[in-house]
């Protein structure tokens, strides 16, 4: 079964948008709806679950076997200084494409008719950003707890100097340290596999669940809204496909071939974290070292979410367009700062893209009750966002492989895994 996971997971993708369009006419009162969702996404539930659970023991074992066995202890910091530099880029690319695309679609003027009072609540709950509670947060106070929160920053800052302790004390001390990270780090490939084999179940009940309570009919609403927003999408997607290619050659399209089942993943669920044991599987077998994965993708996930920037992006301007608000280019350059800012210090935040366009409007003068417009159909805005993060995190960290001097066309690393048996 596992050879043709891809498979697997469309038709549990296709059986669950098909069995949530016949519920939804069916279940004709929403608490029915509601109550049948809730009963679906228990299997999505079980599912993410178990893909979080072992994403900080990848995370500790993985880095902190890399990092001890390099050679080179600049590596380190010349691997992160890439890798901030890479966010940093891709972050005002996509920013700049959702401005841009939502300015020459011009499509909040068209939705008038559903806005909401200018004083009603969202409902999410908004700190504003602070810089002292961002850098003292990735300082963990209990690596337990941070293991146990999933907190990818505080377990990367611990296992990034575990690591370099571990190759400072050298001797038995480290080959034990070692050989022991190294079997954890090869054990939980091997339950990804095993995990694995609930994907099409939970990715089937997961759209299952969202087209019970919402109805196909939400997309005839917000069509050339959602339509719009992922034209946009695929701009950046084969914008980053670009870069790659000229980074990677035409090894770019093996990557795209082995990157397909965490971005179906990450489609249906809507969930980064879902995908990171697979994507660092899959990366793995491209051939970027343990050392290279280990630490540039959980960076990523906290500082690389292209999709998630372009959204932020075009949900400003179309709550500007849909209450006629002119914003100037000036104004506009400001929103981008403002969420280049912001969004870097809502790493682990539920429902994080949300909470920083909520952050944002007040501070450029625009009703937060506008959130409302996009709420209704957020879960669809968000599959397309969580497929741009991995491409653009799977992107990322093997063109940083290929700048660090890894270019073979096997996996450095043999992959423990059962998914392929």
């Amino acid at each position: 079964m596992m050879k043709n996971l891809s498979i697997w997971i469309l038709i549990g993708m296709t059986l669950g948008a098909v069995t949530g369009a016949v519920l939804h006419p069916v279940l004709s009162e929403s608490a029915a709806q509601l109550l049948v969702s809730q009963y679906l996404s228990i299997f999505t539930e079980v599912f993410l679950r178990a893909i979080k659970m072992i994403i900080a023991p990848l995370v500790f074992c993985g880095l902190v076997s890399g990092i001890a066995n390099m050679q080179d202890p600049k590596a380190v910091g010349r691997m992160g200084l890439r890798a901030l530099a890479w966010f940093l880029c891709a972050s005002v690319v996509s920013l700049l494409i959702g401005i841009l695309a939502c300015n020459f679609l011009d499509l909040g003027g068209e939705i008038a008719a559903h806005l909401p009072a200018a004083n009603e609540s969202s409902g999410l709950n908004v700190a504003p950003f602070n810089l002292k509670g961002f850098i003292t947060h990735i300082v963990p106070q209990s690596v337990v707890s941070a293991m146990a929160s999933n907190d990818i920053l505080q377990i990367v800052l611990f296992a990034v100097l575990f690591g370099v302790a571990t190759a400072s004390v050298g001797g038995k001390f480290k080959a034990r340290v070692l050989e022991l990270t190294d079997a954890i780090f090869d054990i939980m490939l091997k339950l990804t596999g095993y995990i694995m084999w609930l994907a099409p179940l939970g990715v089937g009940a997961a759209l299952c669940s969202i087209i019970t309570t919402r109805g196909l009919g939400v997309l005839g609403t917000y069509g050339k809204l959602l339509g719009g927003y992922y034209l946009a999408l695929i701009l950046l997607g084969v914008l980053l496909i670009g870069v790659g290619r000229l980074i990677l050659g035409p090894r770019i399209y093996r990557l795209l071939v082995l990157i397909r089942d965490p971005l179906l993943i990450g489609f249906s669920t809507s969930s980064s974290e879902a995908t990171f044991p697979k994507t660092l599987e899959q990366l793995q077998r491209f051939g970027v070292p343990r050392r290279v994965s280990g630490f540039v993708l959980p960076l990523g996930y906290s500082f690389n979410l292209d999709g998630a920037m372009l959204y932020q992006a075009f949900a400003v301007i179309f709550i500007a367009q849909a209450f006629h608000i002119d914003m100037t280019f000036a104004q506009q350059v400001g929103v981008l700062m403002v969420m280049l800012l912001t969004s870097k210090g809502m790493a682990g935040v539920p429902r994080a893209s949300l909470v920083v366009v909520a952050a944002t409007l007040p501070s450029l003068g625009l009703p937060a009750s506008g959130l409302l417009l996009l709420l209704g159909i957020d879960p669809f805005f968000d599959m397309g966002r969580t497929v741009i993060n991995v491409l653009g995190n799977s992107i990322a960290t093997a063109s940083i492989s290929k700048w660090e001097g890894h270019t073979d066309t096997e996996a450095v690393h043999p992959v423990a895994t059962v998914a392929q048996s």
